[in-house]
């Protein structure tokens, strides 16, 4: 089919190169010239394992291109809105600003077969309005949420677990059913669950999923305090209650708590639309999810502290990892991002590195050193900090390390080392959460 996404930051990138891999004609739009310089070039301004490779075949094949100009996306059957829904400055509420004006920009180019498939994260209410707004042009206007991880985004745009199709009654959603059934094709003939609902409940997915998700985490750092205050393990208390399949151990990985552009975002939206619709005491309770998360932060500052006798004046601090998570340069509210500079504020020599975010780091926090080799930044340091868990980062052999740092103080902020381990080579070891 002929495909037109509209916006393409993280979410449209991944998207459109997706399509084009599965025989579609794409076409991807954005208001950014330098971003679809360096997505035509094969090179996109953020990191994704995967996506390089898919873009380039896209071009080479023909199947993909990116342009500013939206006219271009005239001859398309279905139009994805991938555009997105930042918080308000100063307020909880999700801006949808961008979603607005990029259905205005396709609303000249629709005709009454064309179907818009919204994908960008949006308040409940947002796809009725728009859905009004798209009566004069006869096309049809679809809610198709993202489930997508940073770091498997590529995999899960085309091995999805599941598709959500937010319709209109009568013939409008029936349209725009088999239009995007159409498109995703190869998914359900991989018997990927497809689920078809009205607008709201497609809307409420992705903001409901994300806020359970966060409040797993957010409920085992509560018990990491708790184990903490007791003496227990907080890792043997997850591995025990994650054994009850009603539970489940994933998302119960205490540590430094969740960040990026889409948990805490997403959560804090959730909450002002409640407010708006008059519900706030049904979710009031993630003003708490919220709060604990943010506490980890401030937490893990405190041990390393306390570990160093007290202050951090003076000390060589060696921070590993700035991204948010492994296997992604994305540093929106990244806890590893918001300790170290809380460490150098209070007098900590702050030394970042990062396999991929370091760039992006700086740009956010000038102030912090950044160094790219993991050797060199470890060099001279009075305490390491192991902060987001990329998988080199884990493979660190102990005795190795010690040989290059000036203190063996190791505070795990992701509780993914063995403690016996590096305890045995003669590092002081401390996470959140563990005795």
């Amino acid at each position: 089919m002929k495909i037109s996404v509209i916006g393409c930051g993280y979410l449209g990138a991944v998207h459109a190169a997706a399509m084009a891999s599965l025989g579609h004609e794409v076409v991807g739009v954005d208001v950014d010239a330098d971003k679809v310089a360096a997505l035509t070039s094969g090179r996109p301004p953020f990191f994704e394992p995967g996506l390089s490779e898919l873009l380039v075949k896209g071009q080479e094949l023909g199947s993909l291109e990116f342009t500013t100009d939206v006219s271009r996306v005239a001859d398309s059957q279905i139009h994805f809105v991938c555009v997105g829904t930042p918080q308000k400055p100063g307020e909880f509420a999700a801006d949808v600003t961008y979603v607005d004006a990029a259905v205005d920009s396709l609303v000249p180019h629709l005709t009454s077969t064309s179907v818009v498939v919204g994908k960008s994260t949006v308040p409940v209410g947002t796809a009725e309005r728009l859905a009004v707004a798209l009566v004069p042009t006869g096309a049809a206007l679809m809610w198709n949420p993202e489930f997508l991880r940073e770091g498997h985004a590529v995999e899960d745009t085309l091995h999805p677990n599941r598709l959500v199709y937010g319709v209109a009654d009568g013939e409008a959603g029936e349209q725009a059913t088999a239009g995007l059934d159409e498109v995703y094709a190869t998914m359900l003939d991989e018997q990927t669950p497809r689920m078809v609902t009205d607008f709201a409940t497609a809307e409420l997915v992705k903001t409901a999923a994300n806020s359970f998700l966060a409040t797993k985490i957010s409920f085992i750092n509560a018990m990491a305090e708790l184990c903490e205050a007791s003496g227990a393990d907080v890792t043997q208390l997850a591995d025990a209650i994650g054994i009850d399949d009603r539970i489940g151990r994933k998302f119960l990985n205490a540590g430094l708590g969740f960040g990026g552009g889409c948990l805490p975002k997403d959560i804090r939206a959730f909450m002002a639309r409640a407010g708006e619709l008059g519900a706030d005491q049904a979710v009031a309770f993630l003003k708490e999810i919220d709060s604990i998360n943010m506490r980890r932060r401030v937490r893990m500052v405190d041990i390393a502290r306390d570990t160093l006798d007290g202050s951090f004046i003076g000390k060589k601090i060696t921070v590993l990892g700035a991204a948010f998570k492994p296997n992604s340069d994305d540093v929106r509210d990244s806890p590893a991002l918001a300790v170290a500079r809380l460490i150098a504020t209070q007098g900590g020599v702050v030394t970042v590195t990062d396999p991929q975010a370091i760039d992006n780091a700086a740009m956010t926090f000038p102030e912090l050193n950044y160094v790219a080799d993991t050797s060199q930044a470890l060099a001279d340091a009075d305490a390491v900090l192991l902060l987001t868990e990329w998988q080199e980062y884990r493979d660190l052999d102990p005795v190795a390390t010690a040989s290059l740092v000036a203190g063996k103080v190791l505070i795990d902020g992701r509780n993914v080392l063995t403690p016996e381990v590096w305890r045995s080579a003669g590092w002081t070891y401390r996470a959140l959460g563990r005795p």
